[in-house]
């Protein structure tokens, strides 16, 4: 029951597909660019989604933000099913779940001064009189970097890294369960990098906020992360412990993915797989397994049959040949 109340949410076969136009005279075709996620998150604990560019790691993010609605499957927030919830409810589950994007000088509105974009969520949602509001605001400020004369200051008079720090500020202003961090130190200097992964690491261990980080730089999210869930098409193909995953990666496409890693020293170098060909269309996704057509180990179950995720050594994996 302990571990029930530490959950903060949970998604059970996300799904999220668009109708787009093929041109004129033809029928409309679907992407589906999130095609059945199944995880949680626990408090005070970071699942990190990562893949290449098209695998639906943004699109899920807009669905753990609710700015968008699932077309199919369950996300529940604190216990209460976000996808069936009225529009009073979601407007209150929106407070638990706060976004940081990855650029931070057009997240920020250029008109406002630092202090109006933080005091404008503790204005909207709560009732804290302007006093209590702007010590909440210095008390936060300091404990993300900034001082007291930055607040009367705008976003085009601060660093990519100050900046970053303030749209954290903002995320964390109504102490919320959860945050997703879509790429946040993606556009900054490698120096800055540390520093604010560092930030995201103190703050969560002083609120307890659930991360879901999603990055394609898998140095970044060996640092950070506690889960990992690797995806691929809009589907999940390998997920479970950060340091299970890391130690001895299964899925071919995971491999792939570390054997890519930048290290430094030369032990820590994985032999190089080549991932030949493109990612696929969402608009023509092949028969099977996602990956088949670029995998160096498919045989011919892999063309005809979806994989289903199973418990292999100690993660969930979407693989015949494992």
């Amino acid at each position: 029951m302990a571990d029930q109340e530490q959950i903060l949410l949970r998604a059970q076969d996300l799904a999220r597909h668009y109708k787009v136009s093929q041109g004129l005279f033809k029928p409309k075709a679907t992407v589906k660019a999130l095609d059945g996620v199944s995880f949680t998150l626990k408090r005070g604990r970071t699942l990190a989604v990562v893949g290449e560019s098209g695998c639906g790691k943004s699109t899920l993010a807009r669905q753990l933000t609710l700015i968008e609605s699932p077309s199919a499957g369950s996300l529940e927030i604190a216990g209460v099913d976000a996808a069936l919830a009225s529009r009073d409810v979601v407007k209150t589950l929106r407070r638990e779940v706060q976004m940081v994007f990855q650029n931070p000088f057009a997240s920020l509105n250029p008109r406002r001064s630092i202090l109006a974009t933080l005091d404008e969520p503790l204005l909207i949602n709560t009732t804290m009189s302007k006093a209590e509001r702007h010590e909440r605001i210095e008390a936060l400020a300091a404990k993300v970097g900034l001082r007291s004369e930055h607040l009367r200051r705008y976003p085009h008079m601060f660093s990519g890294g100050q900046r970053q720090r303030i749209a954290i500020a903002r995320a964390m202003i109504l102490n919320p369960g959860i945050v997703v961090a879509d790429e946040p130190v993606s556009a900054l200097d490698l120096s800055i990098q540390a520093q604010i992964l560092n930030l995201f690491m103190d703050l969560q261990a002083e609120f307890q906020t659930g991360y879901v980080f999603i990055s394609h730089n898998l140095s970044v999210v060996e640092h950070v992360a506690d889960e990992l869930m690797v995806m691929y098409l809009g589907r999940a193909v390998e997920v479970g412990d950060k340091a299970t995953i890391y130690a001895r990666p299964l899925h071919p496409y995971t491999q792939a993915l570390m054997s890519a890693t930048p290290a430094l020293r030369a032990a820590d170098r994985r032999q190089r797989i080549v991932i030949r060909g493109e990612l696929p269309s969402p608009l023509n996704p092949p028969g099977g397994c996602a990956f088949h057509k670029r995998c160096p180990l498919a045989q011919a179950r892999c063309a005809v049959e979806v994989p289903l995720l199973r418990a292999v050594e100690g993660r969930q994996l979407a693989c015949h040949l494992v």
